[in-house]
């Protein structure tokens, strides 16, 4: 909480931000400072008790989540706003730039230890966001949502029915996972008629056979050269060639890929309780 307060105050009071990049760190930094305070606030007065949550799910969820934002913030703000040198922005307003970026990744180191010091170890009985299997569920609808932001930015994919159906890949394991984490967090698994442990490791297995025919289609309609380019075109501008967005989409197919497979096996070992 600390970590995240002292980062945006730095940026709002003299580093600054600008454009899509820099709105999204200080979303990053506001959201996780005020739902820790709020997480805080209620494990102190047991208000949690109140609430239609899960809230073992819920913090585990919000802990992995909050570290993946913070990475991910702090990253962008040094990459776009700190430079070495004082101009054009003066000395002052680059020290504090580096100082906001210095706490980001604290918050990050942060969120990271509470990851790692909550998840569930071998043999506990915990809820099911704690576990492996809940904690990749965060990372997938994360890695999928940075697939959705390189499908928006001129990537091309309706010129394909293929690639379409990678898009179709894409958003229905994106809304099943979601579906499953809001069930985990809400705690409403155990009014489903079907056994909700068996329909997600059978959901799973279908997520990686789906993302295995995305993984496949997704490269050969992008960059076989009967229907592509193999290589990044020379007249392609820096931040609006599509070839760029398809490469990240490709890249990040795969790394979902492994996600949802290890995903799979680790569902395998666990034991789902609703309640925590």
């Amino acid at each position: 909480m600390t970590f995240g307060c002292t980062t945006f105050s730095l940026v709002a009071h003299q580093g600054g931000f600008s454009a899509a990049y820099g709105t999204f760190c200080m979303f990053v930094w506001t959201f996780c400072f005020a739902i820790t305070v709020f997480i805080i606030t209620c494990e102190f007065t047991h208000l949690h008790s109140c609430l239609s949550l899960s809230w073992g799910n819920f913090t585990a969820a919000f802990a992995m989540l909050a570290t993946l934002m913070s990475v991910t913030a702090a990253v962008i703000y040094p990459l776009y706003f700190v430079q070495v040198g004082c101009y054009p922005i003066g000395c002052e307003v680059r020290d504090f730039r580096i100082a906001a970026s210095v706490f980001a990744g604290l918050l990050f180191v942060a969120y990271a230890a509470e990851v790692f010091l909550t998840r569930a170890k071998p043999g506990q009985v915990t809820s099911y966001m704690a576990t492996v299997s809940g904690l990749l569920k965060i990372v997938q609808a994360f890695v999928a949502c940075i697939i959705f932001g390189a499908l928006v930015n001129d990537s091309q994919y309706g010129k394909y029915v293929a690639t379409q159906w990678c898009v179709a890949v894409y958003s229905f394991c994106f809304v099943v996972t979601v579906v499953v984490v809001a069930f985990s967090v809400t705690g409403k698994t155990a009014l489903l008629w079907f056994p909700f442990e068996r329909s997600v490791v059978i959901y799973t297995f279908g997520a990686v056979l789906l993302y295995m025919s995305a993984a496949v289609i997704w490269p050969v309609f992008c960059f076989d050269s009967k229907y592509g380019s193999p290589q990044r075109p020379s007249l392609c501008a820096k931040g609006k060639c599509p070839w760029d967005s398809q490469l990240v989409i490709a890249i990040f197919t795969y790394v979902n890929l492994l996600l949802y497979v290890l995903d799979l096996a680790y569902s395998q070992r666990i034991r789902f309780v609703s309640h925590l």
